[in-house]
This record gives structure tokens, sequence and C-alpha cells, in this order.
């Protein structure tokens, strides 16, 4: 039923409006890329799922989330090095009839994610 994803900013308490996002396909070590994008102000994709219902198929996926950057535009000091930079999700999907979303919790020092609905 297709892949979604969403960005909480749990530092500020709002979703992470104007975070670069990465996805790519896995097979083995190799990753190819297939979509940049920008959060929108819900902290969502702006163009609706990354997969579409139909085109998820099984397999591995990785999302990128360009973490340190994000809270570097929203002015907030970081350390050099940072401390979380880009992070990255690698996950399987076994059942590409069901949908799958891949949330991040996030701020400059911690991230949680889970399969949500």
């Amino acid at each position: 039923m297709g892949l979604s994803t969403h960005v909480l900013d749990t530092m500020h308490g709002c979703p992470a409006a104007g975070m670069q996002v990465e996805l790519y396909t896995l097979q083995g070590e190799r990753a190819t890329p297939v979509k940049k994008l920008v959060l929108n102000s819900d902290g969502r994709t702006p163009d609706g799922p990354l997969y579409k219902d139909g085109e998820l198929k099984n397999g591995s996926y990785r999302l990128v989330f360009d973490v340190a950057g994000y809270f570097k535009a929203r002015g907030v000091q970081l350390p050099e090095p940072n401390f979380l930079d880009r992070v990255s999700l690698d996950f399987g999907v076994a059942d590409a009839s069901q949908h799958y979303h891949v949330p991040l919790l996030v701020s400059p020092w911690a991230y949680s994610t889970y399969r949500g609905s």
C-alpha cells in the first residue's frame, strides 16, 4: 500500500519542516538512490507517500535524514563534530501489500523510530 515518513523535532516540539531526506533501495552493500526531497511544513513528504499504492516492492530500503543540517538551519549551536549528522535508517519491506510508515522523532542528541501505521 505504499511507504511514507514523518519527522518530528523533539527539541522544539514541532514538525521538522525543511529537513532534507534521501531514499535508497538496497541490494547487499549497494545503495541505489531513488529520490531526494525536503519535508513540508507538517514534517512530511511534499508530494504524498514516497511510494504510492502498488509501487512499493518487497526488499530493503534506506532513509537518510539530514539532522545536523536541519538543526543548524534552525540556529541551534551544535558541537563540531556533530553528535548526530545524518541519521540513516535501514529497514525491510516483507509484505508490500501493507502500508509502511517510518516516522523519526529527533533532537540534536537522540532519535527514535518505529513502524507506524
